[in-house]
């Protein structure tokens, strides 16, 4: 379900399991981290290339098999994605190929670049869903997006490509059968010999303590909803309504 090639000496990671949108299981979310570290600490690789496969990046947290499992134990293995990728020595880039949501869509805000196709969108359900944001979201979301953060999550907001571009989510549009070599390409152009490239992403990229310190935070949240019932109730609520469409 999770897919790893080598391209021109950029690691790209495919999730694969188109029939279910790429939603991620608990098994995805764990072998998600540990390629990403795995291939991270720039001696094999430039860079990493992050896409999916199909018409979804990814439908985010898989809430079928995640009904009647522990909040808290879901957010943290979302929480570990992020931290892998803040971990790398080399450029994480972004290849969204369609709809990213909840934490998927989450997870992207950590990388170094997000190019989308043109078919990429962005939804954040949690809100109207009952569950809390993750992926230290409450913090990066707000230094892409600056004071629309808030109303994206409480709108459980869904974003066109052009809107994401807009809103600071995504850098740039490429058609999408260029979208993972324009990937490839910018890790290519930030990762030369002779550059800077890894102290920059060190000095660059969001606060380690700040992260952690939002990992807390939307533990706490997402203790808080499940406790109320919230939580579970809002994914029986979703999981019946998407059983009634198939």
């Amino acid at each position: 379900m999770i897919e790893i090639t080598e391209r021109d000496d950029v690691a790209v990671i495919t999730l694969a399991r188109p029939g279910k949108l790429n939603a991620l299981t608990a098994d995805m979310r764990r072998q998600l981290a540990a390629e990403v570290r795995g291939h991270g600490d720039g001696k094999q690789v430039r860079g990493i290339v992050v896409t999916g496969t199909g018409r979804a990046f990814s439908a985010g947290e898989d809430l079928r098999e995640a009904a009647g499992k522990s909040l808290l134990e879901e957010v943290e293995s979302f929480h570990d994605m992020t931290r892998a990728v803040l971990e790398t020595r080399v450029p994480v880039v972004g290849a969204v190929n369609g709809l990213a949501v909840g934490g998927a869509a989450e997870w992207t805000l950590c990388f170094d670049a997000r190019l989308g196709a043109p078919s990429a969108a962005y939804f954040f359900p949690e809100n109207h869903i009952g569950l809390s944001i993750s992926n230290a979201s409450s913090y990066l979301l707000p230094r892409l997006a600056g004071a629309r953060a808030l109303r994206l999550v409480l709108d459980s907001a869904r974003l066109t490509a052009e809107e994401a571009v807009a809103a600071g989510l995504l850098d740039t549009i490429v058609p999408e059968d260029r979208l993972v070599e324009a990937a490839i390409g910018l890790v290519h152009h930030w990762t030369p010999p002779g550059t800077a490239t890894t102290v920059h992403l060190s000095l660059l990229r969001p606060s380690r303590s700040e992260v952690e310190r939002a990992f807390e935070l939307e533990t706490e949240a997402a203790r808080q909803v499940e406790e109320a019932g919230i939580a579970q109730a809002g994914m029986s609520k979703f999981i019946e309504s998407r059983k009634a469409r198939e």
